[in-house]
């Protein structure tokens, strides 16, 4: 199994190469030269498998120069009954919403009850064995350019880790108060946190610039550093993701809400494409998926994108209640694209320069055409974002963040225009309490509420009968560590100086 790179196929590495660099040296994402396919009997067996059964299969047969033992050892140690509060950490939950059914894959069991967890516990792993194979003589220096979520559990999986160390950047005003104080009060000798004055986009383009320096990718090397990431744009990041597609379709079979070989749709709210890229994925390898409903916040782009074939980031910029998704350039999409054009590179580089140059671009109509047929999106304002958790909660029980909430509204959207009601797995991203003030607010039927984050949280747990997850409760005691606000033109400059290199 080889990896090339999306705007230059002659580049070609290993699968631990890809995860070890993380991007490719001329700016492209690394996607797989071939994918491995599954037939109904294959997926039949990874019914009588449990979620860690499931993952050694599919990692295994994607990353071929690493042996069997070293992919069972990453994933007994990722996914572990401590860290995930049980033997499957992407359990379904199944609920209704007046006559709609919601097969509800709760992504967030996780050390920072955030999704993002289910693929950063293991990368952690992945990569160190990837070091070890491609550079045993470096250091890895990991950055991360995040919204929210990825940055603390990002920090969280490489804390302490041997021949690692992780910086990571994020708005200022971009994340939610929860997500500043996970990040801020973190926790390791390896790690380092900064805002940046900016949005996610100028963190994720900074992050990018970074990658591609060759003057300060010598002088890192010159003194025993290489640059690595833990962002989606590192294969070693994506491949975990499309495991939880393949284990939740197990799990409806064996749970009797689909016969084997039924088709299923999914829902999943995002920013970055790449959770929506992980079940193309799986759809590629022969996962039965009819349709991808991609969810989007008022950053709409996606949207647009999927209904016109035109990719424009001019536009408004909004600081919604759900800012994992507040983004305006989705650098998965470019995997994407990669394989809906059956792996044109020069096509894909062209878009991409012109996205850099222009901020804007327009596909081809036969590749908007095949975008159409399997892809829908949709978006939801923060006023419907809050009914939509208000309406779930106070008339039918279910609790749901200001992500999951995106999804649900978008969905719902769907069925009413198109009548398909195909089993949908609808992903749940995070812990409603990441995000306690908007979810609050979506429940308190318009009481005063008090102004301390924590006060929020413990308020929202009394009205609503749940339990706030125990790292988060823990962030109340904790001091914070990291203070530091940059410029986005000085990003490299925190680098160098966090690391001590002149």
């Amino acid at each position: 199994m080889k990896y090339n790179s999306t705007t230059d196929k002659n580049i070609v590495v290993s699968a631990s190469q890809a995860i070890a660099q993380g991007i490719s040296t001329d700016g492209g994402l690394f996607v797989p030269m071939e994918i491995p396919q599954y037939s109904i009997s294959d997926i039949k067996a990874l019914t009588k498998l449990d979620y860690r059964g499931r993952a050694k299969k599919i990692l295994g047969d994607y990353l071929d120069d690493f042996t069997k033992e070293e992919i069972d050892e990453c994933v007994d140690k990722a996914y572990t009954n401590e860290k995930f509060g049980g033997d499957n950490p992407a359990p379904l939950s199944y609920e209704k919403f007046g006559d709609t059914d919601m097969n509800i894959l709760e992504l967030w069991h996780g050390p920072t009850s955030a999704f993002k967890d289910m693929a950063l516990q293991i990368l952690p792993h992945l990569l160190t064995k990837s070091l070890r194979k491609t550079t045993p003589d470096k250091e890895a220096v990991i950055l991360v350019a995040t919204s929210g979520d990825t940055g603390k559990a990002a920090l969280e999986g490489f804390k302490d880790v041997d021949g690692t160390k992780i910086m990571v950047f994020y708005p200022v005003d971009g994340v939610s108060p929860m997500q500043k104080r996970q990040m801020t009060t973190q926790e390791g000798n390896n790690v380092a946190v900064c805002a940046i004055k900016g949005n996610f986009d100028d963190a994720q383009t900074g992050v990018k610039r970074i990658f591609t320096d060759s003057e300060l990718i010598k002088k890192l090397d010159e003194n025993g550093y290489l640059f690595s990431s833990a962002n989606s744009i590192n294969w070693g990041r994506l491949l975990p993701q499309i495991v939880y597609y393949f284990s939740a379709y197990a799990e409806m079979v064996n749970d009797g809400k689909i016969k084997l070989g039924d088709k299923i749709n999914v829902a999943v709210p995002t920013g970055n494409f790449g959770n929506i890229l992980a079940s193309y994925y799986a759809f590629r390898m022969g996962l039965p998926i009819n349709k991808f409903i991609c969810a989007s916040n008022s950053n709409n782009v996606l949207t647009d994108f999927i209904a016109t074939g035109t990719y424009n980031k001019n536009r408004s910029f909004y600081a919604t209640i759900s800012p994992s998704m507040d983004i305006l350039v989705s650098s998965n999409l470019e995997r994407f694209l990669y394989h809906m054009t059956d792996g044109n590179d020069a096509a894909v580089k062209g878009w991409m320069t012109s996205l850099k140059t222009e901020g804007a671009y327009s596909v081809d109509s036969k590749t908007k055409q095949k975008i159409s047929d399997i892809f829908t999106g949709g978006f939801c304002d923060d006023v419907m974002t809050r009914e939509i958790i208000g309406e779930f909660f106070n008339k039918y029980g279910y609790l749901c963040d200001t992500h999951t909430a995106v999804a649900v509204s978008v969905y719902k959207d769907y069925v009413e225009k198109t009548g398909d009601k195909t089993p949908t797995v609808i992903d749940s991203t995070a812990s409603p309490y990441k995000f306690g003030k908007a979810v609050l607010e979506a429940v308190a039927n318009g009481e005063e509420l008090p102004d301390d984050e924590f006060e929020m949280v413990d308020l929202l747990s009394k009205k609503t009968s749940t339990d706030v997850p125990a790292p988060l409760a823990a962030l109340k005691s904790k001091q914070t560590r990291f203070t530091t606000v940059c410029a986005k033109e000085d990003m490299a400059d925190f680098v160098l100086g966090t690391l001590g290199v002149k």
